[in-house]
């Protein structure tokens, strides 16, 4: 192992989710062991790999391996160790050349993939394998596309905005009769899914916020490559100006810390969005109009949220529930127990003077 030369050290780091580079960084290649490789990762230093692409996997998943488990413990545990797990692994650095080349032997051709979420690139650079890894498969799916049976057409996610590969919470807006089709407010679009179904259904006029810009950029992709050119798409922390007679928000389900842009998609912290998507409908939904709420149960088989906090957030917002559409998950991974739940609400008559 050597420190890495200035040439090397001079390269620019690459990364999505805002960790700094790691201090120190060495040379290594495949006559380190993994033991060796975990302990330098595990202290905090940067190993930057200098052997074939399949040795640097190779090494990814014996430090992994070495990691452990956290099965069976409680959740805010298992989110501690898969952290730990992160910070450690993340350490395993790659070079990219000008143009996202991947100098390494036997490496997969990475440049469209890079340029699409890093974009152009003029400077050598370096970046976490893991990171790496992710990128790739992100750009696979985007190429590929997430089958929609509601649309009869494909969904293409970019890096960063959730997958609809949990296609139950479609289901339940596309099979929820329709309170009315004039207007309709998406809130937190992510890949534009749910704002797609709602054209698809004949509403008239959807309006997409999401306060990610990556997010919106995904949408736009889409709502263009499935003929809807018309839905609009706003930057908005939660609602855009306005009143619609038809609310959607599936907001993310954990209410616990969130350590990537992915992860936005499924941890709200505190229930940030949940909560400002309930103190502010009244605002925004149209007296007599519904606002359709999608909720797994799974913070409450958690521990995270219980029922009667979710039903008293309706109740201090000023809303009541008209009814509720539920449904199993279908993903092989999903809790067993788990229910995604659909609640029509609406804002709670004012009482009638005597």
């Amino acid at each position: 192992m050597n420190p890495l030369s200035t040439k090397d050290g001079g390269r620019r780091w690459l990364t999505t989710v805002g960790t700094k580079m790691p201090r120190p960084v060495v040379a290594v290649d495949d006559r380190i062991t993994a033991g060796e490789a975990f302990r330098l990762a595990a202290s905090g230093t940067g190993l930057a790999w200098h052997g074939d692409f399949p040795g640097a996997r190779n090494l990814l998943a014996a430090m992994s391996r070495r990691c452990g488990t956290a099965a069976g413990k409680p959740f805010r545990d298992q989110l501690n160790h898969r952290a730990r797990r992160a910070r450690i692994l993340g350490r395993l650095l790659v070079p990219l050349d000008p143009g996202h080349v991947l100098p390494l032997r036997r490496g997969p051709d990475v440049r469209e993939a890079c340029a699409e979420v890093y974009g152009p690139s003029e400077t050598p650079s370096l970046v976490s394998l893991r990171e790496l890894l992710g990128v790739i498969g992100a750009h696979e799916w985007r190429v590929k596309g997430v089958e929609i049976p509601a649309l009869g057409a494909k969904i293409h996610p970019h890096h960063g905005v959730f997958s609809p590969v949990r296609g139950e919470y479609v289901d339940l807006v596309a099979r929820t009769p329709l309170p009315a089709k004039r207007l309709a407010f998406d809130i937190g679009t992510g890949t534009g899914v749910l704002a797609a179904v709602l054209a698809r259904r004949g509403v008239e006029r959807v309006v997409a916020t999401d306060n990610e810009p990556r997010a919106l950029a995904c949408a736009r992709e889409n709502f263009a490559r499935l003929g809807f050119g018309g839905i609009e798409t706003r930057h908005a922390d939660v609602f855009p100006p306005g009143r619609a007679p038809l609310v959607v928000c599936n907001p993310p389900w954990l209410p616990v810390r969130a350590h990537t842009p992915l992860e936005r998609a499924v941890y709200d912290p505190g229930s940030r969005m949940l909560k400002a998507f309930l103190d502010r409908l009244p605002r925004h939904l149209e007296p007599g109009g519904e606002a359709w709420l999608i909720l797994s149960d799974l913070a409450e088989l958690l521990g995270l949220r219980t029922r009667e906090e979710l039903l008293g957030g309706f109740e201090r917002s000023g809303l009541e529930v008209r009814g509720r559409e539920d449904i199993r998950p279908r993903h092989p991974r999903a809790d067993a127990k788990e229910v995604t739940s659909l609640w029509r609400l609406t804002t709670r008559a004012a009482p009638v003077p005597d």
